[in-house]
């Protein structure tokens, strides 16, 4: 018998996707809508090849423990994202269907793996919409044999750290992300934690490996200075869990503090414009816990949005060899001598170099790493910036 990568490899995608019912578009009649700017899978799959983006529904919710009803969620996004006004840029967006879960949880998050893989190896965005947190571990799976490694940006009001097998596989996906063999995990960046819904120690747990752990309040003072984090990242996964009940009410494990639904469209928006990034997961809506108006599916899907809408603004802001960059070298009072910045005179963004060792040419992606203006200033006044220390310390 075919193992599910076997038959990824010689069959057409097809077959793991159900078509879209036609409820979800069959009112929408406005020629400048989101739904007639894509083509979706309907009488037959979309050709997804040349396709910038694409959009897949996963009706998995075995991992969901008290939030079963998530795999409903792409279906209620879908009918306010595709009722939205068309952005800006020539779209070039399909819609593959359902995913069809797998035989048990594993098989799942193998088909999330290889979808995203394919997609990814074509140049195709995924944007995952529905199913439990724990979905993201197939995602990042996805990248298991792109021979680089991986920035993973998290934003969850909870760690989700757990190694207890009795809890479900929502609480421990960040765990099995950490101990996934081969390692090609370079960073991770948790935005928007909590505190007194999770344990300290595994604070500290992260810290120790050199990853990053922001709490809601961090975000809140200056969110502007978590672009450059977000920026940073090669994935996103968005558990709807992180954003305020008042705003997105459909989710068993809601909570009353958190994320505003504009705070998560901006989030959205950073992301979007990351050249770096390259697939999105938006994870743990429960329509069957939002109010009459599905509010909470009209917040992702303007986040969806949002998203989309920053990737058709990236600037191709990757090669800082050209004429398109200032360059500042700071000289410092301490070891480093030097710190080498780069700002963009198209659209005003930071980065600085960070020298990685000899012989680790796997490294030099990672090595120009996104920052502010702040840390420039930082860097002028003598003091090596945390973020520097922090990326010094992961090339090691």
């Amino acid at each position: 018998m075919l193992s599910s990568q076997q038959i990824f490899t010689v069959m057409d995608l097809t077959i793991f996707f159900s078509p879209l019912d036609e409820s979800i578009y069959s009112d929408i009649t406005s020629s400048s809508s989101f739904y007639k700017s894509i083509r979706l899978f309907g009488d037959k799959m979309p050709d997804y090849k040349d396709a910038h983006i694409a959009l897949i529904g996963v009706t998995e919710n075995r991992g969901a423990g008290s939030n079963t009803g998530t795999a409903k969620a792409a279906d209620e996004i879908r009918k306010k994202l595709y009722a939205l006004k068309k952005g800006s840029g020539i779209y070039r967006i399909v819609d593959l269907g359902n995913l069809k879960p797998g035989h048990d949880l594993q098989e799942t998050y193998t088909r999330i793996s290889e979808v995203c893989r394919i997609l990814l190896e074509n140049n195709v965005l995924p944007i995952i919409l529905g199913g439990s947190h724990d979905l993201d571990y197939g995602q990042y799976a996805a990248y298991e044999t792109m021979e680089k490694l991986i920035s993973f940006l998290n934003v969850d009001a909870f760690l989700d750290l757990d190694d207890d097998k009795a809890v479900p596989a929502q609480r421990q996906h960040i765990h099995k992300v950490l101990l996934h063999e081969p390692n090609y995990l370079f960073s991770y960046t948790h935005l928007a934690y909590q505190s007194y819904l999770i344990d300290q120690l595994s604070v500290g747990v992260l810290e120790k490996l050199y990853f990053e752990a922001f709490r809601i309040g961090q975000m809140r003072t200056n969110l502007q200075e978590m672009e450059p984090v977000i920026r940073n990242a090669d994935m996103l996964s968005f558990d709807i869990t992180a954003i305020k009940s008042a705003d997105a009410p459909g989710n068993a494990n809601a909570q009353p503090f958190g994320l505003t639904g504009e705070e998560a469209c901006q989030i959205c928006w950073y992301a979007g414009q990351n050249e770096k990034l390259s697939s999105v997961g938006f994870y743990e809506y429960n329509p069957e816990f939002d109010d009459e108006h599905k509010k909470t599916a009209s917040v992702v899907a303007t986040m969806v949005w949002y998203f989309i809408e920053g990737y058709y603004h990236r600037k191709k802001e990757q090669n800082f060899k050209g004429n398109d960059f200032l360059k500042y070298v700071v000289a410092m009072p301490v070891e480093t001598e030097t710190i080498t910045f780069y700002k963009s005179k198209f659209s005003e963004r930071w980065w600085m170099e960070v020298p990685y060792p000899g012989g680790f040419e796997r490294y030099s992606r990672n090595s120009i790493v996104p920052c502010s203006y702040n840390d420039y200033q930082t860097a002028t006044k003598g003091e090596v910036p945390e973020r520097y220390i922090s990326t010094l310390a992961k090339l090691g």
